[in-house]
């Protein structure tokens, strides 16, 4: 029996769609916005990884990379590696450029590499040149290569020297790509390419210099990716205190893997944002289509068709149309990768490659499906209930009551899956979790909103203006529009009022407090028998400015109360902590900018066991307390240390801050350089020029970073990023815009009887165009307060509590949003209304 009515029900619902799908555009374009979104992002995440993937060796440099900090491998472990295959060796380390003049420098992150460079892919440059020709020394000079960007900063050409550290360098060629690039990180300075021999003779590398040496291994043909998990796991248990980084193939890049999925899921929840908001939109469309189809439905039931055969001619119907949407939505979502291929290949330097993903598409699929049917069952259902009586005699399906309760239940059951899922499929659960509360609480919220802004316009004074008068009752009449409309554009616009605001703050936190409150530079690998002149120079130099400087190593933590962090749980927080080589140092007293929270710093003296001081905020967020113990390795060498004290750390302050700090005697012996930052406020521009010069040219080896510049960087990135996310938030703007002109396009039934009949009665086109406008006017102007509120509690909370940063309000974030508001809701409400405005009165008269 269920088969044969089902069969029915789907010849009825093919034949009532011969019509066309006038009234439901707007509903399929929710769906297919919704569902390109969410398949588009994953599909172009999963390209990137699968370029990551598939080019792990090249992006790598080898099938396994080794990194030491401030220290060589020993002889021992440099033959280990020779015994397994192929090793190029590299080092990495920032240093000052300068011209043979000495008149201009600038950062450089200069790289040494040695002949057996690259391992796999091919170096880039023009023109192009052996290893010999490149870097070979000629007459004293080595040869160099290095981007654009160094040759437009200091004025440089083709065959022009620069002077790193005590050699000088001719630039032979311009660099254009590095295979291993993304493996090396993100750089604040541009490159400069060198040998391996003419690092060495720069005389750069110091006891205790800040490099990084780097051994890529290219295992022999066809090695399996067991087999270089093995090697790893081998290379870790020969040499249990060489501290080294390995990473292999599988991970060539995976700051920026990390990146990406927090990005895609970003994007995802925007997308699902989108979806959802279109479902009102969804919901709204349904309910215009069942309006129309009183009549036909009327005449179903008078022939004796049952409540659930109408539901189930209209159930097939909805899904059949979102179907069309959901494939709509699908082919843009399967051209995503491809498009991304050639848009991002300039920004990424990982090719996207084209293609097509299944999981990602049938994700889309499940979302735009769960959506549809949350959203539809309920009008449906009231649809059903309705008697033919009832459909002949009144005007639409608005009746009073909800419901049965099982279209409620089904209702919520849906919304629990579809929130179930969001959460499911999401990287960062915990991230999903909030936004699947945010989203419940919005609606709620919402709700609530359009229900005040009906309570007030009820209970308020009666206007002596006509048209201001029919505008308020219109706002809280049976049937009005302001729920929908304070739904689809309060989520929209409190979404973009939050990242306005967030990227804001951000922007004045760089761009003007932070310089406030940072040094003007910052100096690293200062030798500690060069100590005194340095200090010296700069009292010279800046002798209003305040000079600070500490000892530094590098060290990087193996394990936690004797636990291998290997072995142990990363927490999203903190977890920066455990993850390559940290700053360290040490004092004998508490430094001035310490702020105990437990515990006690040690004597003058101490030479007990050695003690550290950590970082409160990054103890708690790895379970640490004093008295537990942490083992960091420095220089090839493993130091367990007692947690003496936790402090509070100001990192907003870009002050020299530590997360550990240990007592004198924990490094007795080792070799190590200082760093020092210096604060002088009064300084120009010209200045801060005359001090780096002087000291580069008094200290080539000393790397000097202006940390303004390091700012605008960080500053322009930040301004890129968000205008990418302000770009994917407008996706769920636009969702709100489509469910507002379906909003008000459902209801231009009941506005149609209402202009009828008061032109009837002897209003004018003009006192109904001021009606309908304020009224639109006046629902807009309420959700954008809304959406400001909303807004700024969602951005300060993120700001203060998340990044631990000032938060401001943004004047202009707040007009912005009142202008957008209205000019959506009045000019798409009196778009809509314009036609309503002609419509012939006796047709309508006749149907009331």
């Amino acid at each position: 029996m269920i088969p044969r009515t089902l069969s029915l029900a789907v010849r009825f619902s093919l034949r009532e769609m011969r019509g066309g799908l006038s009234g439901f555009f707007i509903f399929l374009a929710c769906i297919a916005l919704g569902v390109a979104a969410i398949g588009g992002v994953n599909s172009v995440a999963r390209a990137i990884s699968a370029g990551i993937a598939d080019q792990g060796q090249t992006l790598l440099g080898g099938d396994l990379r080794f990194q030491l900090t401030q220290r060589e491998a020993t002889a021992a472990e440099r033959a280990y590696l020779d015994s397994l295959g192929t090793v190029s060796q590299s080092a990495n380390m920032r240093s000052m450029a300068r011209l043979e003049d000495g008149s201009d420098q600038a950062l450089v992150e200069a790289k040494a590499v040695d002949a057996a460079y690259p391992l796999y892919g091919a170096l880039e440059t023009e023109p192009t040149l052996s290893h010999g020709e490149l870097f070979g020394e000629k007459n004293g000079v080595f040869g160099a290569a290095a981007p654009d960007l160094l040759f437009e900063r200091l004025g440089l050409k083709l065959g022009d020297r620069v002077q790193l550290g005590s050699a000088s360098f001719e630039l032979r060629a311009k660099l254009v790509g590095e295979p291993d690039a993304i493996s090396d990180g993100f750089g604040f300075a541009p490159r400069l390419l060198i040998s391996t021999r003419g690092l060495a003779a720069s005389g750069l590398i110091q006891p205790g210099s800040l490099v990084q040496h780097i051994y890529r291994l290219r295992l022999p043909p066809a090695a399996s990716d067991a087999r270089v998990k093995e090697v790893e796991a081998q290379a870790n248990q020969a040499f249990p205190e060489a501290g080294w980084s390995v990473r292999t193939r599988a991970n060539a890049a995976p700051a920026l893997s990390s990146n990406i999925e927090r990005f895609s899921q970003f994007l995802t929840l925007v997308g699902l944002t989108a979806l959802v908001v279109g479902g009102v939109g969804v919901a709204n469309a349904v309910r215009a289509y069942l309006d129309s189809k009183r009549g036909v439905i009327a005449t179903f039931k008078s022939l004796g068709a049952s409540g659930r055969f109408v539901f189930t001619v209209y159930l097939v119907q909805i899904l059949m149309i979102a179907g069309l949407g959901i494939v709509a939505g699908l082919v843009l979502a399967a051209l995503m990768p491809f498009a991304a291929s050639a848009a991002l290949g300039s920004v990424i330097p990982v090719p996207a490659a084209g293609g097509f993903y299944p999981g990602a598409l049938l994700l889309a699929v499940l979302f735009g499906v769960l959506t549809t049917l949350a959203f539809a069952l309920l009008p449906l259902g009231r649809a059903r209930d309705v008697p033919a009586t009832a459909l002949f005699r009144e005007a639409s399906l608005q009746g009073k009551g909800l419901p049965r309760p099982v279209y409620l239940a089904a209702t919520l059951g849906l919304a629990l899956v579809l929130a179930a899922c969001a959460v499911l499929f999401a990287t960062d659960r915990h991230i999903a979790a909030i936004f699947v509360g945010a989203a419940l609480a919005s609606f709620l919220v919402l709700r609530g909103v359009a229900l005040l802004v009906e309570w007030l316009a009820r209970n308020s004074p009666r206007p002596r203006f006509v048209a201001l008068r029919l505008a308020v009752g219109n706002i809280h009449r049976p049937g009005a529009l302001t729920p929908s409309v304070v739904l689809s554009l309060g989520l929209g616009l409190t979404l973009l009022v939050t990242l306005a605001l967030i990227d804001g703050n951000l922007r004045r936190q760089i761009g003007a407090n932070l310089p406030q409150q940072a040094p003007n530079f910052f100096f690293v690998d200062i030798q500690a028998n060069e100590v005194d002149a340095f200090a010296a120079l700069i009292a010279k130099e800046a002798p209003a400015g305040t000079l600070a400087k500490v000892p530094m190593l590098r060290g990087r933590i193996m394990a936690l109360n004797g636990i291998d962090v290997a072995k142990l749980p990363v927490p999203a927080e903190g977890g920066w902590v455990l993850k390559g080589d940290r700053g360290l140092t040490y004092d004998e007293r508490q430094p001035a900018n310490a702020t105990l929270t437990e515990g006690a710093w040690w004597s003058p003296g101490y030479s007990g066991e050695p003690l550290v001081s950590f970082s409160a905020e990054e103890a708690g967020q790895l379970g640490l307390k004093v008295g537990d113990t942490i083992t960091v390795n420095v220089l090839g060498r493993n130091v367990t240390a007692r947690i003496a004290n936790l402090r509070q750390v100001e990192w907003e302050t870009l002050g020299i801050n530590f997360v550990m700090v240990f007592s004198p005697n924990t490094f007795a012996g080792a070799p190590h350089a200082w760093i020092a930052t210096l604060a002088d406020k009064s300084a120009s521009v010209a200045d801060d020029a005359r001090l780096l010069n002087a000291v580069t040219r008094a200290f080539p080896a000393v790397t000097t970073v202006r940390v303004k510049d390091a700012l605008d960087v960080v500053n322009r990135l930040v301004g890129e990023l968000g205008t990418a996310i302000r770009a994917a938030a407008g996706v769920a703007l636009i969702a709100s815009v489509l469910v507002l002109a379906g909003a008000l396009a459902a209801g231009n039934r009941a506005r149609i009887h209402d202009a009828v009949v008061l032109k009837t009665l002897g209003a004018t086109r003009r006192t109904l165009v001021a009606a309908f406008a304020l009224e639109y006017a006046l629902i807009g102007l309420a959700t954008a307060l809304f959406s400001l509120v909303a807004g700024g509690v969602a951005a300060w909370f993120v700001v203060a509590r998340v990044m631990k940063l000032p938060a401001h309000f943004s004047p202009e974030v707040a007009l912005t949003t009142v202008v957008v508001s209205l000019v959506l809701t009045v000019g798409l409400g009196l778009t809509g209304t314009w036609r309503i405005l002609g419509q012939k009165a006796a047709p309508v008269l006749r149907e009331l």
